[in-house]
């Protein structure tokens, strides 16, 4: 039986305190079920935001989507992520990737590794942050126990493989980084391909992992193809049926964007969908198409 279908909202704009704690009921408001901050320079403070998110809100889980490896000793992740679990009764959700923002790295004085590196020092953190979590004598204490629950995001094997042994959600992005950090948009044979080589590393686990996909542009509109031929650019070797197709694009009607998202649980498994900021409001009549499923 699949899982429900959860929707969570990427919050990116920075704001004053009142601001952003309307834009969170906001989100409520629109049935989103988690509140998202990421973990860029220029962007929200991810653990404060949460903070003030959760006495905002009653009902959505809180997550990062997700902080980079590089930016976080693993001691004080520990305390961070404690810390915000315990501040926010037991809502929170931490979401953990390599990094791959060059210029951030440099801006931050933080040495911007190979993309190896990068995973090593993603597994560390994790592993670390995981043994330090659930030490019961870890000061501050999470609230959910053992720790709170892991997402991951990326998509080549060694972070798949990552997230196999620790995630309880593996976030998959629709693309892939081209050689100059441009993001290159997966075709649904190549996504399909990166799920399976998941689950074939996830087997044995206890549990099946939930599976999310970052929908990079999500809106109900009455004028689908003319969206799309705006959206090209994201893969101009690809022709404009096939452009459509993308799985991180989820286009038209709340029906037809709703009917889209069933075909993504029903041909990957994906059952959580995270928008970003611009798509809040657009995409929220399609989240109201698929309550209770």
């Amino acid at each position: 039986m699949s899982r429900p279908f959860r929707f969570g909202v990427n919050l990116m704009t920075p704001a004053g305190g009142a601001q952003w704690r309307e834009k969170c009921r906001r989100a409520e408001a629109l049935g989103y079920d988690v509140i998202l901050v990421p973990d860029h320079l220029g962007m929200p403070a991810p653990f404060p935001a949460l903070v003030a998110a959760a006495e905002a809100t009653e009902r959505p889980r809180l997550g990062t989507f997700v902080l980079n490896a590089a930016f976080w000793n693993p001691h004080l992740l520990a305390r961070e992520a404690a810390g915000t679990d315990a501040l926010t009764d037991g809502r929170f959700e931490l979401g953990l990737g390599t990094g791959y923002v060059r210029e951030e790295h440099e801006r931050s004085g933080i040495a911007f590794r190979s993309a190896g590196g990068r995973v090593d020092r993603l597994r560390h953190t994790v592993e670390e942050w995981d043994r330090l979590t659930r030490d019961e004598g870890h000061v501050p204490a999470a609230v959910q126990r053992p720790r709170p629950p892991l997402l991951i995001g990326g998509n080549g094997d060694r972070v798949l493989r990552i997230a196999a042994e620790h995630a309880r959600t593996m976030a998959f992005t629709g693309g892939r980084e081209d050689r100059n950090g441009a993001l290159v948009a997966h075709t649904a044979e190549e996504l399909a391909e990166r799920v399976e080589t998941f689950r074939k590393l996830a087997e044995g686990r206890p549990e099946p992992v939930e599976l999310n996909l970052l929908l990079q542009f999500a809106e109900v509109t009455d004028d689908r193809r003319a969206r799309v031929r705006e959206l090209a650019a994201l893969a101009p070797h690809l022709a404009e049926e096939q452009v459509a197709a993308l799985p991180m694009l989820a286009l038209g009607s709340a029906g037809d964007v709703a009917d889209q998202l069933r075909e993504r649980r029903e041909r990957y498994g994906f059952t959580y969908f995270a928008v970003l900021e611009h798509s809040m409001e657009s995409f929220a009549p399609a989240i109201a198409e698929l309550s209770g499923e």
